[in-house]
């Protein structure tokens, strides 16, 4: 028993470590990627004129954000690496069948948050995730998320992530995330209001503010 213990997590322990190393060196690629396109595109002298900025930064080798105009988008590589249930799409593929093990994979979570939410500490106000990047083992690849996203990268069989593919995807959730305005919360959300936050309102922006994006990812509408 201890034996066949053993070889599991000498299996599983180098897949994993494996699909690890390769989601970290993309996201490391992410990274530098974001920082070159918003010193880019914030160099635009017609944005300067506007007085549009944009901003790259970084809270360590999991954290990245992006913020342009009043949108800010978040990269969060997760620790962990994750399986998929016996019936995902994936494993009905040969690739798959061929080795289990390919379905493997670490995931980047992409967040859709209004920048003020961030600047000013609002810890009511909502993000929404709109993409999730999924890499395996053999750098293989590909994206949950809706319109373009949700069809542009799903070959998982024969993607292979590069950078030109890494600034593809952000572009896409750059233009998704613009494209969704703010919009005014219904009256009957926000008639109520506590005292507390009416007296801390000037300091920490207390009522909830979000973005309406009109859409849900598949598992959402599965489980209602």
């Amino acid at each position: 028993m201890e034996q066949e213990i053993i070889e599991l997590l000498e299996k599983k322990s180098a897949i994993k470590q494996a699909v690890y190393r390769k989601t970290q060196a993309v996201f490391s690629d992410l990274q530098e990627m974001l920082e070159e396109k918003s010193k880019r595109i914030s160099a635009m002298k017609s944005l300067k004129e506007k007085g549009v900025e944009v901003e790259y930064s970084s809270k360590g080798k999991f954290e990245a954000q992006i913020k342009f105009s009043g949108d800010t988008l978040l990269f969060h590589m997760h620790s962990n690496i994750f399986d998929f249930p016996s019936v995902h799409p994936l494993y009905k593929t040969k690739y798959v069948k061929e080795d289990k093990s390919r379905a493997f994979c670490g995931v980047i979570n992409v967040y859709n948050f209004l920048s003020d939410s961030l600047k000013y500490n609002r810890m009511n106000d909502s993000g929404f995730l709109i993409g999730r990047i999924f890499i395996n083992k053999d750098n293989h690849f590909f994206v949950e998320g809706e319109e373009q996203l949700g069809f542009l990268y799903k070959d998982f069989v024969n993607q292979q992530i590069e950078k030109s593919y890494i600034d593809q995807i952000v572009n896409v959730l750059m233009i998704y995330a613009l494209e969704f305005d703010l919009q005014t919360p219904n009256f009957k959300d926000v008639r109520e209001v506590s005292v507390y936050q009416v007296l801390d309102m000037s300091n920490n922006q207390k009522l909830k503010t979000a973005k309406r994006l009109g859409y849900k990812f598949s598992f959402e509408t599965n489980n209602e």
